[in-house]
């Protein structure tokens, strides 16, 4: 099959005869009706031929645009309708291979280079009898990103080639690649191979190309790791100020996320029924939504709850948990126990392609940026704010801070308010990564919690550091002993941190607690 599909596009690699004759209409029905065989032949002698009109014909045969009637091929036109008694054109896999082939090879000659680039990558299974048309191909090629693609795309019909030397100079050629697929065929080939000489060369070339590889693996293990981190940021920062400040262990801070998240769905859905031109810019106004929304709730249950609480650890605990079911309780009723669907808007799809086997979704890149600007504004507001002041001072010395004039009931309520609202960003975060449900907050209570005491109580540098750290130890491990192991062994590094430094990377300076 390969190699009749190369009889096809070698054609194209003859000069274009400016006489070329038109397709005829029986051309045409040779290609689209008759024996499989029969049609691909009619389909090489049009290739052979260089018939200008071959192109948007095949075209029309892929796009289902061709019927026949009366025994012809009739090409319909846009809008025109089948005339009566007409039958569909049977294409099969095959034929659909042979002909997606033709127009890959014809648009290696184009000029536009777009459609070259699409046409080298369509070009997978290529043999020696290509060759002709590669070589015009590259002879003709000014690209200098394309040039050498197409070069590796040679090197990949000869390396099949039945002449030694010119498998082993495919073999040095492909060895410079970085594409996944580029060492599979090493690989094959070796296997296939029985010369001993040849297949050393493309064990080597093959062990090139993995170290290239291993490069891109490295880093998509060390970007995922960052990305986990950001998230274990953005979840924990609200508690770096809460349990620092009041030391309350609040549990129900998963349930404040999932409260950031689900504003964020309503502020989807208000979009999609009243702007739905503007629909790509919902996440702009959810992202205020949910900071406002998680920290009226977290208001509320300060003034109504914590503050009764306060230096009763265990109570605190209980207390926030028994809020954190009903939290989930009444999300469950209010808009039902699945998870709901947030979608990404268009500016957000994709990712940047960095290397052949590495790209860094967009989602991923807009949460590690945005987990640094609400880093960078918690961090102006905790020094250069009267807040950030009386948040410092009330963390160090509650009790002098109240002799000087400092409401610390108040501070309370706007610290709480203000960590809740920083967990309301975590949802609208995660809502862009993954599902939103009433569970959505209990994935990342514990971690956010095991962040904010190894980098310190209280500490945003710690949280920072710990977030971080924490993100990339984990994805390393679970590539090594997988998630469940991953997460004991996390677990008990840091029970013997904290074991041999109870006040995290960070400790809290001030005359309270020395």
């Amino acid at each position: 099959m390969r190699g009749l599909r190369g009889w096809l596009l070698c054609g194209l690699s003859l000069l274009w005869p400016l006489w070329a004759a038109a397709l005829t209409d029986t051309q045409r029905t040779a290609i689209a009706a008759g024996d499989n065989d029969a049609r691909i032949a009619a389909l090489q002698e049009r290739v052979t031929a260089a018939d200008p009109d071959l192109g948007p014909f095949v075209k029309a045969l892929l796009a289902d645009e061709v019927k026949l009637a009366g025994g012809k091929a009739v090409v319909l036109q846009a809008g025109q309708a089948a005339p009566d008694g007409a039958e569909d054109v049977v294409i099969n896999n095959r034929l659909r291979r042979e002909l997606e082939g033709a127009l890959a090879g014809l648009a290696l000659l184009s000029k536009d280079r777009a459609e070259r680039a699409k046409a080298i990558a369509e070009l997978k299974d290529v043999d020696e009898a290509q060759l002709p048309l590669l070589e015009k191909a590259l002879a003709a090629e000014t690209d200098a990103e394309l040039k050498p693609r197409l070069a590796r795309l040679r090197a990949a019909a000869l390396i099949a080639s039945p002449d030694r030397a010119k498998r082993l100079d495919a073999a040095k050629l492909l060895g410079e690649s970085s594409d996944p697929a580029t060492r599979s065929l090493l690989l094959e080939r070796q296997a296939q191979e029985t010369d001993d000489g040849v297949k050393a060369a493309l064990a080597a070339a093959a062990d090139r190309v993995q170290q290239r590889l291993a490069w891109g693996e490295r880093l998509g293990l060390l970007f995922t790791g960052i990305s986990l981190g950001s998230v274990l940021l953005l979840a924990a920062l609200g508690l770096a100020i809460t349990y620092g400040l009041m030391g309350v262990i609040n549990m129900a801070h998963g349930e404040l996320m999932m409260i950031g998240a689900y504003a964020t769905w309503m502020v989807q859905n208000l979009f999609r029924a009243k702007f739905p031109g503007a629909f790509d810019a919902y996440v702009l106004a959810a992202i205020p939504a949910s900071f406002l929304a998680a920290a009226l709730v977290g208001a509320v249950i300060e003034r109504t709850v914590l503050r009764w609480l306060y230096g009763r650890p265990l109570e605190t605990l209980l207390a926030t948990w028994g809020i954190s079911l009903m939290l989930m309780q009444a999300v469950r009723s209010t808009f039902g126990a699945q998870n709901v669907a947030v979608e990404n808007p268009s500016w957000l799809s994709g990712g940047v392609a960095v290397l052949p086997n590495l790209t860094l979704p967009y989602t991923r890149l807009a949460i590690l940026a945005f987990a640094t600007l609400v880093l960078l504004g918690m961090a102006l507001l905790i020094a250069r704010t009267r807040l950030g002041l009386f948040v410092r001072g009330v963390t160090q010395n509650r009790r002098m801070a109240s002799c000087l004039g400092v409401d610390t009931a108040r501070v309370d309520t706007l610290a709480f308010s203000l960590g809740a609202g920083i967990a309301g960003l975590a949802g609208c975060a995660l809502s862009q990564i993954g599902n939103v449900g009433p569970d959505l907050g209990q994935s990342y209570i514990v971690d956010s919690f095991m962040v904010v005491v190894t980098g310190g109580v209280g500490q945003l540098a710690g949280a920072v550091y710990a977030g971080l750290g924490l993100g990339v130890l984990s994805k390393v491990l679970e590539g090594w002993q997988g998630a469940v192991l991953a997460k004991i062994i996390v677990l008990l590094l840091i029970v013997a941190f904290i074991q041999k430094r109870p006040q995290g990377l960070f400790a809290l300076k001030g005359r309270s607690v020395e």
